[in-house]
């Protein structure tokens, strides 16, 4: 069973399918193309605007993924550096010969809680 909405629709292509199409004349295209150049505006020179300091230090770099490819590199060296792995401080110690700790939470900082109170 077919819609009678879609007989019509095909009825109507076939129609248009069997018209031949009809070209605008020259005279028309010469007419709406001298109404074109009329109304369109002179080309005006525009000054690229010269980019900032950031932004040429981002274009050489590659943007911003490449920066927060460095931020990642950055805070993983800094984490390293701070709380290295066991692997790495055998190998500085076997590199160096003797290791070298710095305790960077030493509890020798805190104050006496008994200095602050009054009395």
């Amino acid at each position: 069973m077919t819609n009678p909405n879609d007989d019509m629709l095909d009825d109507l292509f076939g129609q248009a399918r069997a018209q031949q199409p009809v070209a605008p004349s020259d005279d028309l295209i010469a007419r709406v193309l001298a109404d074109a150049a009329g109304v369109q505006h002179a080309p005006i020179a525009q000054v690229a605007d010269q980019p900032g300091a950031w932004a040429r230090i981002m274009d050489a770099i590659g943007g911003w993924p490449a920066l927060s490819g460095l931020a990642a590199a950055t805070v993983a060296g800094v984490w390293v550096g701070i709380a290295p792995p066991s692997s790495v401080s055998d190998l500085t110690a076997s590199l160096m010969g003797d290791a070298v700790s710095v305790d960077l939470f030493s509890t020798n900082l805190l104050l006496d809680a008994g200095a602050l109170s009054d009395g």
